[in-house]
């Protein structure tokens, strides 16, 4: 089984990598779901074929559905980043008042999406750093890190509107 997912892997690695390239922003998205490919091949290939399938369009199909869960995982976390900008917005008109939640909303998309999160995170949701680290796949130093240099960056931003937290 191992050799005939080698050998798949060694004929075909490079075409299959292709594919997804052409279909994703980066090269490390596409290297990554090419990984995920030969992975299910060195599980699946055996069972999954017969000697009427060739290997590439097998390899191909299992390419396409990778792609179709990465998209769904995208549109996933685009929802949940949604969910927390209007989490921002409310909570900060209930706290502070609508002339600082608009602010206050501008000053945390203008973050780097990392450091958003785990801004959104550790204040909205009031997570330690363990859980934050987990949930977004950092070390908990990198989401400290990040949390401080978030918060900087959103009181700068305050500042210039006029606005002293």
């Amino acid at each position: 089984m191992a050799d005939r997912a080698e050998e798949a892997f060694r004929r075909h690695y490079g075409q299959v990598y292709r594919y997804l390239r052409r279909r994703l922003p980066s090269d490390h998205e596409a290297e990554e779901l090419a990984q995920m490919v030969f992975v299910d091949a060195a599980r699946r290939l055996d069972a999954a074929t017969s000697q009427d399938v060739p290997v590439l369009a097998w390899l191909y199909t299992v390419a396409q559905r990778r792609l179709a869960d990465h998209a769904r995982q995208l549109a996933r976390r685009q929802t949940l980043a949604e969910l927390e900008a209007d989490r921002v917005r409310v909570v900060a008109e209930h706290e502070y008042g609508p002339g600082v939640a608009e602010p206050l909303r501008r000053a945390l998309e203008r973050l780097p999406a990392a450091q958003r999160r785990v801004v959104v995170l550790k204040q909205l949701r009031g997570l330690s750093f363990a859980a934050i680290a987990a949930e977004v796949g950092a070390s908990e130093a990198a989401c400290k890190m990040r949390f401080a240099r978030g918060l900087e960056t959103v009181r700068a931003e305050l500042e210039r509107e006029g606005l002293a937290p």
